[in-house]
């Protein structure tokens, strides 16, 4: 069995699957459930100067079913006293003297970065995460996103807190910005020993048709508010990889951002993350959802015959460049496989309306085909012209029946050729410009 063990930027853990900071990490009593389940890390909910909440916070997207595909929040940082929190934070380490505790923190001074970074020392904090990312209310102060936003900023608040710090220090990053790593090669140049990405990202997730007030309402109105949850997977996945692609930033990275079971997990540590961190997915279904992670995991790197997290770490991050340097000379098309078809015929109608009108709707005697007893005739089956279809991928992610349409490679007899060479080419004169769906 793997090895899941970790030493992020020095902290040491015995999983890599930690709590995000957030509501499942506010006080000693949730701390000491979440270790109990499992989890091998916990960042502390921010720590700071005492704030008051609204009522009510929270709102959700729900696609086809599913509920919370995207979650809303318009909470702050935490409502209890620095003392509570750091009295709780050193009665969580005594029980758990192998767990990782990172007290996270925000902070209006450069007296008071260093007043609560030596408090999270002496309460026993492993480790110390910056807050730069809140895009609602205590941004309006000043403090989260306003921070984030500006890598300057952010990098002379962090060169405050490596004047003092004795323990490892995480900046926390934002995604309302232009070019992530930006902030991520500021925390770099400031000292910081690893990043964690993304914070929420700014939102707002409805409008009520009958009353016009989006949700969380807060007696009829509402505010801007932090999106989470499998949504935003997509968006963190590219920050994640952008950061560990970057030859400037080179640094730990803890992934954040819609991680839901061990496959997404896998996922942004195969793009450079050595921790993850998880909020919604706990808030969704609780702490137990760790033992999933855990055992999926091991299966995994057992499968793949890796030893450790750090075998995985990074795997993926060179397979990604610029669409520029992507291979025009490599041709697939789709190909059915009327054996498992139920005549759904979605893959026409998109490809017929969305796409490159290259699939036709076929009497199935027409084509030879014998489906078999007990299965249902169909008065039309889809046939793709593979002459004219371009590979987009469309009717294999609309198709209901797993793998029933597939991708397959067609030889061009052609050298792989990127965009950059094809214009030297052209502009040289060695080639003529290629036709449309050459």
């Amino acid at each position: 069995m793997a090895d899941l063990s970790v030493n992020f930027a020095g902290i040491r853990a015995p999983n890599p699957f930690w709590v995000a900071s957030g509501p499942p990490s506010n006080t000693a009593y949730q701390t000491h459930r979440a270790f109990e389940a499992g989890w091998g890390g916990l960042i502390w909910k921010t720590i700071g100067t005492p704030i008051v909440n609204v009522s009510s916070r929270y709102s959700a997207l729900d696609i086809g079913g599913q509920r919370m595909v995207g979650f809303n929040n318009i909470e702050l940082i935490s409502d209890r006293s620095p003392e509570v929190n750091f009295q709780e934070i050193a009665e969580v380490k005594k029980r758990w003297p192998n767990h990782a505790v990172i007290a996270s923190l925000m902070c209006e001074s450069r007296e008071q970065w260093h007043e609560f970074i030596r408090r999270s020392e002496d309460a026993g904090a492993d480790g110390i995460e910056l807050n730069y990312g809140c895009p609602h209310g205590m941004c309006e102060r000043g403090m989260g996103s306003a921070v984030g936003q500006q890598p300057l900023v952010a990098e002379r608040i962090t060169g405050w807190v490596m004047e003092v710090a004795k323990i490892p220090v995480i900046v926390k990053l934002t995604p309302n910005i232009t070019d992530i790593t930006a902030a991520a090669r500021a925390a770099k140049r400031a000292g910081a020993n690893a990043i964690s990405l993304i914070n929420t990202i700014n939102s707002i997730t409805n409008v009520n048709l009958d009353t016009f007030a989006s949700e969380p309402s807060v007696r009829g109105m509402s505010s801007h508010g932090g999106y989470c949850g499998p949504a935003v997977k997509p968006i963190a996945l590219n920050m994640v990889q952008s950061c560990a692609a970057d030859p400037e930033v080179r640094m730990p990275i803890s992934g954040i951002g819609g991680i839901s079971n061990w496959r997404d997990a896998a996922e942004f540590m195969a793009f450079g993350a050595g921790t993850v961190q998880v909020c919604t997915a706990i808030m969704h279904h609780g702490f137990r959802i760790v033992d999933d992670m855990i055992e999926g995991l091991n299966s995994y790197l057992d499968e793949k015959k890796m030893c450790s997290v750090d075998d995985l770490c990074g795997r993926a991050v060179a397979n990604v460049t610029t669409w520029e340097k992507l291979d025009l000379n490599f041709r697939q098309v789709a190909r059915v496989n009327h054996d498992t078809c139920i005549g759904c015929n979605l893959c026409y109608i998109a490809c017929e309306d969305g796409a490159h009108q290259c699939i036709d709707l076929l009497n199935p005697d027409s084509l030879g085909l014998d489906l078999g007893p007990g299965r249902v005739p169909h008065k039309h089956v889809p046939k793709v012209r593979e002459d004219d279809c371009v590979g987009c991928n469309l009717c294999t992610l609309v198709c209901p029946v797993d793998r029933c349409i597939t991708m397959v490679e067609v030889p061009t007899g052609k050298p792989p050729m990127t965009w950059v060479e094809y214009q030297a080419k052209v502009a040289s004169g060695e080639m003529k410009p290629l036709p449309p769906h050459h």
